[in-house]
């Protein structure tokens, strides 16, 4: 199983740019992964933004590739369940689970109907920036669960 990462804009801030860079290394050790930025949409009204944020990360999508979203309306999990939703995704021959994190605006309802899951963070509203780093820490602690490996504590 590959995984990627897809999300609108550029990461501004240096420090999140670090934590990005921490955890995908991390990540590498255990699967491939790739991170893809779809150009941020500037200067339009929200619907109009979010429409063409979503077709470019559409265009990203590689075919048959099982899709997740982030979005604050999605299922909230704990870590062990993430861990186990990680697992299952790569026991069942999964080629390609792509996590997709929405501009400033969010997802369209026609790309969030792409989506196998739709999954939160939290209840809080989260900075699409700082989301990043929270993703990939979460995936990174998912993996060290799924090997049995003491960086999660219960």
């Amino acid at each position: 199983m590959r995984l990627k990462l897809l999300w609108v804009g550029k990461t501004q801030e240096a420090w999140v740019r670090t934590g990005i860079d921490e955890y995908a290394g991390r990540i590498r050790r255990y699967m491939p992964l790739e991170i893809l930025e779809a150009r941020e949409e500037k200067g339009a009204a929200a619907p109009a933004m979010r429409e063409r944020e979503c077709e470019r990360l559409a265009k990203l999508l590689p075919k048959g590739a099982r899709l997740v979203v982030l979005d604050e309306r999605g299922e909230s999990m704990t870590s062990p369940e993430f861990a186990s939703f990680l697992s299952k995704s790569r026991d069942q021959g999964i080629s390609d689970l792509v996590f997709a994190i929405g501009g400033a605006y969010g997802f369209t309802d026609s790309f969030r109907g792409q989506a196998f899951k739709s999954i939160s963070l939290s209840k809080m509203t989260l900075t699409h920036q700082m989301v990043r780093v929270f993703l990939l820490e979460q995936i990174y602690r998912g993996f060290t669960i799924i090997n049995g490996e003491p960086y999660h504590h219960e």
